[in-house]
């Protein structure tokens, strides 16, 4: 008895920061997601993506969105307290295609 106790909670332990870590990334991408439809009123066949990412780097949690006018920029959003857009990220391809930081359409002046 004491021997299936034991293996249980070890595997207690090494799920538990699974879920907790899958469970941050969709609450991030939900933050994220609800500030672009309610308060930047964006539609959702605007958005082509939005994925919650656990990084190595801090901040551990952060959003990245993809918009269906610019399929090669990732926009990068913080969810902690208040949402805001922090960074974007011009892919490879969108390079390549000539698009610069001058092109961006979905970029939030802070």
């Amino acid at each position: 008895m004491l021997k299936w106790v034991l293996i249980l909670l070890v595997i207690v332990i090494f799920i538990t920061p699974f879920f907790y870590v899958q469970a941050n990334k969709l609450i991030y991408a939900n933050k994220v997601t609800s500030y672009l439809l309610n308060v930047q009123h964006y539609k959702k066949n605007e958005i082509k993506s939005v994925k919650g990412i656990w990084g190595i780097k801090l901040p551990s949690f952060y959003t990245v969105v993809v918009f269906e006018n610019e399929p090669y920029v990732e926009y990068i959003y913080f969810a902690h307290n208040d949402v805001m857009q922090f960074s974007h990220n011009i892919t490879e391809e969108g390079k390549q295609l000539g698009i610069t930081d001058s092109d961006l359409k979905n970029i939030v002046a802070n």
